[in-house]
C-alpha cells in the first residue's frame, strides 16, 4: 500500500507498457465491435511530472523525456505514434508536464462504444482515479484488489478486450500471482488479450517464471524484455517486462523490427537490450 507510481510515471518501463498498450487498443479498433480494458492496478489516471515526487526521482526523463526530443526511425515513430499522440494531446503547449497512466491513455484512445474498468486498491488513488473520470458513463472505477478481477470481472459483456495487469511488486510472491491469475483468467476469458507487466533486477526469478509460463500452456504467450543496462551486475531496476497472451498477430513483427532501437535509445549504461520470445506458439 505505500508505492505511489507518481514517482515513477514516465519512466523506460512505462514507455514500453504504454507503447504496447496503445499498439494493442489501436489493434482492437479494427474491428467495429466493442471492446473492453479492464486495468487491474490503475493507479490515478495521470501525472504531474514538475510535481515534487516526480521531480525527486526525476526517472521520466530518461524515458519518455528521451523520445519526445529522439531522433526516431520511421518504423520506431510510426509504432510509438499512438501513445505519442496521447502524450502530445495532454501537453498542447509542449513538453512533457503531464503523462497519462494506462487507465488514461486507454480511454484517450477508445471509441464511444468501448467501456473500460479502473481497478484501483489504494484508497487514496481510487479517490483520485475516481474524480479523474466523474461523468463519464464508458469508465468504471472500483476500489478492489486488481488479483481478484482476473476472476470475478471476466468475462466482460462485451466477449473481446484487454487485461492489464501491472502490480507494484511490493510484495513476496507476485510471480506466483500473475501464474495463478493467468490461469484463472484465462479458463473464463480465453479469446481476450491479457498484458502482465513485471521488473526486471538481478534477482527477478525470470527463469523459473518462464518456466511456469511455457507449463501453463496458453496459446500465443509472447515475452518481451527491454534491459537498460546489464542486469548481473547493476543494482535497482534494471529492465522491464511484458507478457503478453493472445496478442495481435502483428505485434511480434513490429516489436521484433522496433525493439532494438528502443533498447538503444533507453540505454542507461552497457548491457542494454531487448530480448523477444514466443514462449507458447498457436497450439
Amino acid at each position: 500500500m505505500n508505492y505511489r507510481h507518481l514517482y515513477h510515471a514516465g519512466n523506460f518501463a512505462d514507455v514500453l507498457k504504454h507503447a504496447v498498450l496503445a499498439q494493442i487498443i489501436t489493434y482492437l479498433k479494427r474491428k467495429d465491435q466493442a471492446f473492453r480494458v479492464i486495468d487491474t492496478h490503475a493507479g490515478i489516471g495521470s501525472y504531474d511530472l514538475t510535481s515534487d515526487e516526480a521531480q525527486k526521482t526525476g526517472e521520466w526523463r530518461e524515458g519518455v523525456g528521451r523520445l519526445t526530443k529522439a531522433k526516431l526511425s520511421p518504423e520506431l515513430a510510426a509504432f510509438l505514434a499512438p501513445w505519442l499522440d496521447a502524450v502530445a494531446t495532454l501537453n498542447p503547449d509542449g513538453g512533457v508536464r503531464h503523462y497519462p497512466g494506462s487507465p488514461k491513455l486507454a480511454r484517450m484512445l477508445m471509441r464511444k462504444q468501448d467501456r473500460l474498468t479502473a481497478i484501483e486498491l489504494h484508497p487514496t488513488d481510487a479517490n483520485q482515479l475516481r474524480s479523474a473520470f466523474a461523468g463519464d458513463h464508458q469508465v468504471r472505477v472500483i476500489e478492489l484488489d486488481g488479483w481478484l478481477a482476473l476472476g470475478g470481472h471476466l468475462p466482460p459483456k462485451e466477449k473481446r478486450g484487454l487485461v492489464l495487469v501491472d502490480p507494484p511488486f511490493e510484495a513476496d510472491g507476485e510471480y506466483d500471482r500473475m501464474i495463478d491469475g493467468l490461469a484463472r483468467a484465462t479458463r473464463r476469458f480465453a479469446g481476450g488479450t491479457y498484458m502482465l507487466w513485471h521488473p526486471i533486477k538481478a534477482d527477478s526469478p525470470l527463469a523459473a517464471f518462464d518456466k511456469k509460463l511455457i507449463a501453463l500452456n496458453r496459446p500465443r504467450t509472447l515475452s518481451v524484455r527491454l534491459l537498460t543496462r546489464d542486469n548481473k551486475t547493476a543494482p535497482g531496476l534494471n529492465g522491464s517486462g511484458l507478457v503478453i497472451v493472445n496478442p495481435p498477430f502483428t505485434l511480434e513483427a513490429d516489436l521484433n523490427q522496433v525493439l532494438p532501437e528502443l533498447a538503444r535509445l533507453l540505454a542507461q549504461g552497457p548491457g542494454a537490450r531487448s530480448e523477444l520470445r514466443m514462449l507458447v506458439a498457436e497450439l
